[in-house]
């Protein structure tokens, strides 16, 4: 990516993967240096995304990876395909809904490729996550807490990988406990930091996307 603004230069290397680089677990918390990428198919396609951004030593282009969790917005993915049944009062967790949930909002993703797009200091790994751990369950309640429904049906796990496919559903169904670190040291602010306000804003039955970021 070459970039002029203001008649400065900027050459970055830019790339988006995804938190599935990290073993699923319940325990261990990942930050940026954490193990993994060789486990199954998602975890080798991030190794092999990332190694794709990775210049030569020689060249002088700044390098960021951004490994995202579950993007949060109203406008599709997750939440586009489970509003319905939440706001109908059927919507609860995946499975037992235990399982770790590295997440983070539309608006934040957006602005932390934003930001390590304009800040030089952010180079290598980041995770693009938010700085709250969660489980499934904690999702499911704040989702259904927003919308004033119940949120106690669970899905079963067949059901999530028909709807969003298998591999895809791995996000949902199998979880890492990751933290922001290089974000959070880098000066990056969450305008949703924990999944309560994330939820209310994706949420609103009247829904006008307020681009905040």
């Amino acid at each position: 990516m070459w970039r002029e603004d203001n008649a400065v230069a900027v050459q970055l290397s830019l790339v988006g993967t995804f938190t599935g680089y990290y073993p699923p677990g319940k325990e261990e918390v990942f930050k940026e240096d954490g193990p993994g990428g060789d486990f199954d198919f998602l975890s080798q396609l991030c190794t092999e995304w990332e190694g794709a951004a990775t210049l030569p030593d020689d060249i002088d282009v700044r390098t960021v990876k951004i490994r995202t969790g579950v993007v949060l917005g109203r406008p599709g993915g997750m939440i586009q395909q489970l509003i319905v049944p939440f706001y109908m009062g059927v919507g609860g967790p995946v499975g037992s809904g235990n399982q770790p949930m590295p997440w983070i909002h539309l608006h934040d993703i957006v602005r932390l490729f934003i930001f390590a797009i304009e800040q030089e200091n952010v180079t290598g790994v980041v995770n693009g996550v938010a700085p709250q751990i969660i489980t499934n369950r904690d999702f499911a309640k704040a989702f259904g807490q927003a919308l004033w429904r119940p949120s106690f049906i669970p899905l079963p796990t067949l059901a999530v990988n028909l709807m969003f496919g298998q591999e895809r559903a791995k996000i949902m169904t199998e979880g890492q406990k990751v933290w922001p670190q290089k974000a959070l040291d880098s000066g990056f602010t969450f305008v949703y930091p924990d999944i309560s306000s994330a939820a209310k804003e994706f949420s609103r039955l009247v829904y006008t996307d307020d681009e905040c970021y």
